[in-house]
C-alpha cells in the first residue's frame, strides 16, 4: 500500500472517530428528559408542601422545603453537565448573542466541570444531612453516622479534586515560565 493510500485511510479514520462524538448527543437529550421528570417530582413535592403549610407543618414543612431545594440542585447539576458536556465533547452551542446565555457557558472545561459536579454533590449531600438532622429523632445513631460519614467523604473528595487541579495549574504555570526563559 502506498503512502498516499495510508494517508487517505488515516484521514477517513480520523473523520469517523471525530464524527463519533455525536453518539453522545442522545445522552444529553436523555438528561434533558431527566430534568422534565424532576419538574414533575418538584410539582408533586410542592403540592404536598402546600398541604403541610395549611396543616400543622413543623419539621415536616422544613423537610419538604429542603426536598424542593434538593430537587432544584439536582436539576441545576444536570443542566451544568448537559451544557458543559455537550460543548466540550460534541459541538459548540451557538447562543453567543442571546441575552440570557449564562456567563460560564463555553468557558467550562473538564476540570471546571469536575469541580462543579463535586460541589453540587456536596451541596446535595448537605441538604440530605440537614433533613436527617431535622428528623434526628426518627433515625438511629448508626444511620446518622453513615450519613455524616458519606457527606464527609464527599467533602474530602471535593477538597482533594480542587487541590489536584490547583497543583496541576501550578505545574503548568511552572512549565510555561520555564519555556519563556
Amino acid at each position: 500500500m502506498g503512502n498516499r493510500s495510508m494517508q487517505q485511510m488515516e484521514k477517513a479514520l480520523e473523520r469517523f472517530i471525530f464524527g463519533s462524538r455525536w453518539l453522545l448527543a442522545p445522552f444529553y437529550v436523555g438528561l434533558v428528559g431527566a430534568i422534565v421528570v424532576l419538574l414533575f417530582k418538584f410539582a408533586k413535592e410542592f403540592v404536598s408542601l402546600m398541604d403541610l403549610a395549611l396543616g400543622e407543618g413543623g419539621s415536616a414543612l422544613i423537610v419538604g422545603v429542603l426536598s424542593l431545594v434538593d430537587i432544584a440542585l439536582v436539576a441545576n447539576l444536570l443542566l451544568i453537565i448537559i451544557f458543559a458536556g455537550y460543548e466540550n465533547f460534541v459541538s459548540k452551542i451557538d447562543t453567543a448573542a442571546h441575552e440570557d446565555r449564562p456567563e460560564w457557558m463555553g468557558h467550562v472545561d473538564f476540570s471546571d466541570l469536575k469541580i462543579k459536579v463535586i460541589g453540587s454533590i456536596v451541596a446535595i449531600s448537605g441538604i440530605e444531612l440537614l433533613k436527617a438532622f431535622v428528623n434526628v429523632g426518627e433515625m438511629s445513631n448508626e444511620q446518622l453516622a453513615w450519613k455524616v460519614g458519606i457527606h464527609m467523604t464527599f467533602v474530602v473528595s471535593g477538597v482533594m479534586f480542587a487541590l489536584m487541579d490547583r497543583l496541576g495549574l501550578a505545574k503548568k504555570a511552572m512549565k510555561h515560565a520555564a519555556h519563556e526563559d
